[in-house]
């Protein structure tokens, strides 16, 4: 598995990671489980995707959205921890807002899950969860929050 090379294939970058918006880290390290605070459809600082899903945005931009929450994930683990420290992807948690009668979330989480998989291909392998919520920061569409195990930390 070679993430860099998976990624080039794949045409995608590594966005730069962005910075906690309050009081805490964007990844905490226990033992061998990296968790990754919530990341949002951040392209270099620049917010996207913002507005709920069946009503400003579509279930493609939903898509996309997550897609891009999945890169912020892996820049996060690429500069704080390091490919090679990875074991495999544990769990992902997919939040989203959305209008009443849009019920397309597993289509949109699979952004997040087809990417993990195409870039850490079997260590991409997880579980998941989704939750629709009211309202996610910056009036964001989608979020994600994962945690990882990793090799001991020396």
């Amino acid at each position: 598995m070679d993430p860099h090379k998976n990624l080039t294939r794949f045409n995608l970058k590594l966005p730069d990671i962005s910075s906690p918006g309050g009081d805490y880290v964007s990844v905490n390290i226990r033992e061998t489980i990296a968790y990754i605070a919530i990341q949002f459809p951040i392209l270099n600082g620049e917010y996207l995707y913002q507005g709920r899903l069946g009503d400003e945005l579509s279930t493609e931009d939903g898509y996309k959205a997550m897609q891009l929450c999945a890169l912020n994930v892996l820049a996060q683990v690429d500069k704080k921890i390091g490919f090679d420290a990875i074991i495999g992807l544990n769990h992902i948690d997919a939040y989203f807002q959305s209008a009443g009668d849009w019920d397309d979330s597993p289509v949109v989480v699979n952004g997040a899950s087809e990417l993990f998989i195409n870039i850490l291909e079997d260590k991409g392998k997880h579980s998941r969860a989704i939750f629709g919520v009211a309202k996610l920061p910056r009036n964001f569409s989608v979020g994600l929050t994962t945690s990882f195990t990793i090799k001991t930390q020396e």
